[in-house]
């Protein structure tokens, strides 16, 4: 994410010449950040679900998935999300717009 601040600094100078807030820039980044994060949480889920349902098929090991742990990889994705984009987001919030314009 930290990346994706310093390689879009003119879109954010851009939108704060026209007015954005730094809440309104926060907020675009931290549900970025969230959204990917939970992207690959259900990617990830997606592929132990399928793998625990082969190892099941192919072998007489048993197998199970349970809800629970399906929800706390969920909530656990997200909140890395949260953490890891939290500090971009608020290093994007801060910047000045006739700065971040004059970036190249």
């Amino acid at each position: 994410m930290l990346v994706s601040v310093t390689e879009r600094t003119r879109e954010i100078g851009v939108r704060k010449a026209l007015g954005a807030r730094r809440r309104d820039i926060l907020a675009q980044f931290l549900v970025e950040s969230t959204t990917l994060s939970l992207a690959g949480g259900l990617i990830g889920i997606t592929l132990g679900v399928s793998m625990a349902l082969l190892v099941g098929a192919i072998s007489p090991l048993p197998t199970a998935v349970s809800l629970p742990a399906i929800a706390a990889s969920m909530l656990m994705s997200s909140l890395i999300g949260v953490f890891f984009g939290s500090y971009p987001a608020v290093r994007a919030s801060r910047l000045d717009p006739i700065d971040a314009l004059r970036h190249e």
